[in-house]
């Protein structure tokens, strides 16, 4: 049984180390949102909140923008009171193999956050930025940060095509 403190294990100090100072504020955000919300792991709704609320270049790659995040943000925060009620007590598996077996995260999240690094390190930089970790999110179509985005009304495609173009534009840039 996990400590309702979700403490970082040692697999999670060493994929930690791979992102940015913002992505940094984005865990560790996720990890006190798990504990406030009596969740067992963090989740890739708990790393999207994150995203949205510490990281503008993430809030500016919404094509929808700024009333599409407000949108976002206010469904997040009714995950306590409403729509994540349905969560509590399960474990986020996607069917997405998990990164690094990290201690209090669910597989999708570890996986997510591996795909991060992994993303960032594919356009020749050390760490991963808020928008490798996005990217990494709307990759796998199962996991609970895309339910939030479906039911908040977020035209997928499209971010997800902004976000490939994001990445090409700093691998050549």
């Amino acid at each position: 049984m996990r400590s309702r403190t979700l403490s970082a294990g040692p697999d999670d100090a060493r994929c930690e180390d791979g992102v940015s100072d913002v992505v940094a504020v984005v865990i560790e955000g996720a990890r006190r949102r798990a504990v406030r919300d009596g969740d067992a792991q963090i989740d890739t709704a708990h790393l999207l909140h994150g995203l949205l609320e510490s990281d503008p270049e993430v809030r500016d790659a919404f094509p929808g923008g700024p009333p599409q995040v407000i949108r976002l943000l206010g469904y997040l925060v009714q995950r306590a009171i409403g729509y994540g009620l349905r969560w509590s007590g399960t474990v986020e598996d996607s069917g997405a193999a998990a990164g690094s077996g990290m201690a209090g995260w669910s597989p999708a999240a570890a996986a997510a956050l591996d795909a991060a690094v992994r993303r960032a390190a594919s356009r020749g930089a050390s760490r991963a930025v808020g928008l490798d970790l996005l990217a990494a999110l709307v990759h796998d179509r199962e996991c609970r940060a895309m339910e939030v985005l479906r039911r908040a009304g977020v035209a997928v495609e499209p971010l997800v095509t902004a976000l490939a173009g994001e990445t090409c534009q700093q691998s050549s840039g």
